[in-house]
């Protein structure tokens, strides 16, 4: 009869009651006999780490209050890459929208026997306003360009103007009249521009200080405990898997299954790779870093380092590897890459798809997701 498959557990778990619940609602879902394998309470100690981290500045709020000007700070950080504007240099996909708009207005028919002001002269009087935008000077996004530009290419279209308003215009410098309409209308725009990227970057703001920060932190935290205090950590697993039989992991013909989410993938890598390795048959890791962390600072017993275009060969008391990932979880690596097995087969990358209920934060996800109990059916 096969023995049960052992479940380690990743960062940030405090609670062993809540995280034998979660194994339980899986082992259902898996039809798999699963038992949680309990080491949080060796932990960080993440009580007060809000202690250490800066406050926020009285002008970066999430929501902005009433009579508040939002700051600018996290959309300036966002675009510090972007070119400084340089007078007269205008993005072509403003330029093109302009001219193309302009065109299919001057051919429409529909001016009522007016000239359509002269493409240079637009774009003369662009030249010199478009430095003064505080946020569409700063923009590189193809669409958002395109439309500023047809937004005002329709504005000087659309004015009501005696049919020799533009007479005279073609060859020389723009009218104070066209001028002024053009610096108008850019305002405008530019504070819708700067409104709406100061509410993604609030929005983001949020989400990064009340759902990424805090899993950030206790992610270094476990793991700066984890590298101080790895054998005991080791310890506490195989006191567990001894408990269910004393002679399980300990010899090739009485290897453990292990399913891991997160530096849980690490301590069943560093375990099975170990000198005196935890034999596993069958390792499934989800949202994990055993190769990020080999590649950073190598990790010992039986593995040597990485060389370029040379995978590390992974010792015989580790099997099978199959290697869960999502696209938006930050702390999730591939591992075919880096590593091979004895057998000279790379160990398998699967990505699970995104669900958008799970938002940004996707790192503790996977435990509800119905991928997780079929990878766990078909590895095991």
């Amino acid at each position: 009869m096969d023995h049960p498959v052992f479940v380690i557990h990743g960062v940030g778990n405090r609670d062993p009651h809540a995280f034998t619940a979660t194994v339980a609602a899986l082992q259902v879902a898996a039809d798999t006999t699963l038992v949680p394998v309990y080491w949080g309470d060796l932990g960080a100690d993440d009580r007060f780490v809000d202690l250490a981290l800066p406050s926020r500045s009285s002008g970066l709020r999430d929501t902005p209050e009433a009579g508040d000007v939002p700051s600018d700070l996290l959309v300036a950080t966002l675009l510090a890459e972007t070119a400084q504007p340089v007078p007269g240099d205008l993005p072509a996909p403003l330029q093109d929208a302009v001219r193309h708009t302009l065109d299919a207005s001057r051919n429409s028919g529909l001016r009522d026997g007016r000239d359509s002001p002269d493409w240079d002269q637009v774009r003369a009087a662009l030249a010199d306003e478009w430095p003064a935008t505080r946020w569409l000077s700063l923009a590189d996004d193809p669409a958002l360009l395109s439309e500023t530009g047809k937004a005002i290419a329709h504005a000087v279209t659309d004015l009501q103007e005696p049919d020799d308003s533009w007479a005279g215009l073609r060859g020389e410098a723009p009218t104070e009249g066209l001028r002024a309409l053009i610096r108008r209308r850019l305002a405008d725009l530019d504070r819708v521009a700067g409104a709406a990227m100061q509410a993604v970057a609030g929005r983001m703001n949020h989400t990064v200080r009340s759902r990424i920060g805090p899993g950030a932190t206790r992610f270094l935290g476990d793991v700066l405990v984890y590298q101080r205090h790895r054998e005991q950590i080791h310890a506490r697993i195989r006191e567990q898997i001894a408990a269910v039989d004393p002679e399980l992991g300990r010899r090739p013909d009485r290897p453990v299954r292990v399913v891991a989410h997160s530096l849980g993938g690490v301590i069943a890598v560093d375990m099975a790779t170990a000198q005196e390795p935890l034999w596993t048959s069958s390792l499934l890791t989800f949202g994990s870093q055993p190769s990020y962390f080999h590649l950073c600072d190598p990790r010992g017993g039986q593995l040597s380092p990485y060389t370029e275009r040379r995978p590390v060969t992974l010792p015989s008391s580790l099997g099978r590897w199959t290697n869960l990932w999502q696209p938006f979880d930050i702390l999730a690596f591939a591992a075919a890459r880096v590593f091979r097995l004895a057998d000279g087969t790379s160990p398998i990358d699967l990505p699970l798809p995104h669900t958008a209920t799970a938002g940004l934060w996707t790192h503790s996800a996977y435990w509800n997701l119905p991928e997780l109990a079929s990878a766990i059916r078909d590895a095991m």
